[in-house]
């Protein structure tokens, strides 16, 4: 069966604080990367591990560390296309707006309708989004952060954090698209990159 994408990269990818320091940040890709390729993890099959190829990444960039204004705007529940033919339901749950390189930028950030019956995630966001790099040096659909609901007008993104899809390492994940309306206009260079060997 295949597994949505977004509720098991909760336990692997995120992170409490932020804003981290470059060591944190390198020791959060490094334990990322022995999840991956621990067998009894069970996020990539043993033959998935034995072609895997590993990571690649942007440098850490403490200029994609932003404090973005975070305005809360429910939208209508709907079905979010995926990598596949399930259908997961989101809701918009609000905006954040935020500048990098003197350029002004917005998200939508999403909710998962399924993720508040499980009391460990549902105050858990979703951000998915594309961008100048994607299909170039990041890959072409997309990439994710994920974050906790704030509790005021403010919310913290650190981009060194942005990940790929799980579809990207095995097809037994369906991976959400980002919506058209998150598609950035400059190119965010930190984050995860199009792995090596990438080439389905």
């Amino acid at each position: 069966m295949k597994q949505l994408v977004l509720f098991l990269s909760l336990s692997l990818c995120f992170t409490l604080s932020a804003q981290m320091t470059e060591e944190e940040v390198l020791e959060h890709r490094k334990n990322h990367l022995a999840t991956l390729m621990d067998t009894s993890s069970g996020y990539l099959k043993p033959e998935e591990i034995t072609s895997f190829k590993g990571l690649d990444y942007f440098d850490f960039d403490s200029g994609y560390q932003v404090v973005a204004t975070f305005k809360k705007s429910k939208g209508k529940k709907f079905e979010m296309p995926t990598s596949t033919e399930r259908l997961p339901v989101y809701r918009r749950y609000g905006y954040v707006t935020f500048t990098i390189d003197d350029t002004e930028l917005t998200l939508e950030v999403y909710q998962n309708i399924e993720h508040r019956k499980h009391e460990e995630y549902r105050n858990y966001l979703f951000i998915p989004f594309r961008d100048g790099t994607s299909g170039k040096e990041s890959y072409g659909g997309g990439r994710y952060l994920e974050v906790l609901m704030p509790e005021g007008k403010e919310l913290e993104l650190d981009f060194n954090l942005c990940f790929n899809p799980y579809c990207v390492y095995s097809d037994r994940y369906s991976c959400p698209v980002p919506p058209k309306e998150n598609t950035l206009e400059i190119g965010i260079k930190a984050g995860e990159k199009t792995p090596p060997g990438y080439g389905h």
